[in-house]
């Protein structure tokens, strides 16, 4: 079954120059500066969601503790 997607509008504040350029860089794109706002914004949270892992792995993997500080040399033995 396919998500309805449900969309909520925004106001966002920027230079006006800045603005131009991002648009003119959009329409080379063949895209609109609202869908690359939206692919930028499904990144940022895919970013914060991949940080949220990695924190519960730590915290699942905190007991494992080598016994020790290894120096540097210690590490590199082979």
């Amino acid at each position: 079954m396919e998500r309805m997607m449900k969309l909520k509008n925004i106001t966002l504040s920027a230079d006006e120059e800045l603005i131009k350029t991002a648009r003119r860089i959009a329409e080379s794109q063949h895209t609109t500066l609202n869908a690359l706002f939206r692919e930028w914004l499904g990144q940022y949270r895919a970013r914060d969601q991949a940080g949220a892992s990695y924190a519960r792995l730590m915290d699942q993997l905190s007991y494992a503790n080598a016994g020790k500080h290894f120096s540097r040399e210690e590490l590199n033995e082979r």
